[in-house]
């Protein structure tokens, strides 16, 4: 059997998806920008795209929604344009982001930082959230941005963002949020929380890859990544992705309809299979409560057993998991979020996350439970290392920060 558990890293793309971008490749490839009927007769799919896209998130008439090639684009556009555009020509010199951010996030803050600014890294608490207050007392005159992730990418937790956008709004200082993991998780709706930016991907909810948003609220002026032609309105050059725009609408279109019927089946699984972990092999930990993470995440910890030498297991018997972040899954560095939640340097080294999609099975749960535990067994049977640690004296299972 194959399971894949890795769809906070990416997602295949649904069949109904697949479906209506196909006729893009091969029969209506005109660019849209030509003025010919190859051309023209893609605009009104494209129209349709955007308004899911709209719909999806609730943006209103006056916002903008920006196709861009990923999150990872959209992050680098609302970054670097705030410098050009505010930093660069006033009086504000500041950024504040989070410890946990994507590396898309915090590698541009380095950059940034190398051209002058002063960037604010604010750390989690033991959960592995940011809380709004400790946002707000890093605010100066100086703050020209805050960006701060909707949801984490290895954890699931989820941020209180729109407590963080009122913040921000009271200062008079924008808010950019990174909404990679919550858009098609949870309910993602920009009147509730009004961000002033916010970034997402089609390949997280079942849509292609190469193709993302930035929305941008109230229009509000963005000096344009990439120049080179009118397309977007002129705000970001380049022929459009006529197929992955199409896939993006209707694939954020099936992933948001019926989003609390959904979520409620996901984590059902979710917490089937957390809690067996937790049951059957002794000295694992899962981080945050259930309650603050995104239905379909587990990052999971089993003391002794080295993150890497886990993967390779699973991957043995077929299933496919993640140490963390897959843009940073080749660095076997210590595992950042843990490290900032106050885990200490080995079990840092040992987390797992499992990610679920609605299209995993209880089929593949059955079977994810049991060789995960023949994963550990084995490779704790080998490990000089380990040393059975009796769990926290008044510890209940899923009730602790770094839940055992």
């Amino acid at each position: 059997m194959r399971v894949y558990l890795d769809n906070n890293a990416t997602t295949m793309v649904a069949p109904e998806v697949v479906e209506e971008m196909t006729p893009f490749f091969t029969q209506m490839y005109g660019n849209p920008n030509s003025l010919h009927k190859f051309g023209t007769e893609t605009h009104p799919y494209i129209a349709k795209a955007i308004d899911r896209i709209y719909k999806a998130i609730n943006a209103a008439d006056e916002d903008d929604v920006i196709i861009t090639a990923c999150a990872t684009e959209s992050n680098n556009w609302v970054l670097k344009s705030v410098y050009n555009d505010v930093i660069k020509n006033g009086e504000k010199n500041h950024i504040i982001t989070t410890e946990v951010e994507h590396p898309s996030v915090l590698s541009t803050c380095k950059w940034l930082e190398e051209q002058g600014v002063k960037v604010t890294y604010l750390p989690v608490n033991e959960e592995g959230i940011v809380e709004a207050h400790v946002v707000k007392s890093f605010i100066t005159g100086k703050t020209a941005l805050v960006s701060v992730m909707w949801a984490n990418n290895e954890t699931g937790m989820i941020f209180p963002v729109k407590e963080i956008a009122q913040i921000c709004r009271e200062n008079g200082v924008l808010f950019h949020t990174d909404a990679v993991q919550a858009v098609g998780k949870i309910p993602v709706d920009v009147q509730d929380v009004k961000p002033d930016f916010m970034s997402f991907s089609a390949h997280k909810f079942h849509g292609p890859k190469g193709v993302g948003a930035l929305y941008i609220k109230d229009s509000q002026p963005l000096s344009p990544l990439l120049h080179g032609g009118e397309h977007m309105g002129g705000r970001r050059s380049g022929t459009l992705n006529v197929p992955g725009i199409v896939g993006m609408g209707k694939a954020i279109e099936m992933a948001t309809q019926n989003i609390e019927e959904t979520m409620a089946k996901i984590r059902a699984k979710r917490d089937r299979l957390e809690d067996a972990l937790l049951e059957i092999i002794p000295d694992t930990f899962t981080v945050g409560s259930r309650e603050k993470r995104t239905p379909n995440t587990i990052l999971i910890s089993i003391r002794g057993v080295e993150g890497e030498g886990m993967l390779w297991d699973l991957n043995r018997y077929g299933i496919g998991a993640s140490t963390g972040s897959a843009c940073a899954s080749e660095d076997l560095e210590a595992n950042t979020v843990m490290l900032a939640i106050g885990a200490d340097h080995e079990l840092a080294h040992t987390g797992i996350r499992l990610s679920l999609s609605r299209y995993t099975t209880d089929e593949e749960i059955d079977y994810v439970i049991e060789h995960f535990k023949q994963a550990v067994e084995r490779l704790r049977s080998i490990s000089s290392s380990y040393a059975k640690v009796q769990p926290t004296p008044g510890g209940e299972a899923g009730e602790c920060n770094i839940h055992h």
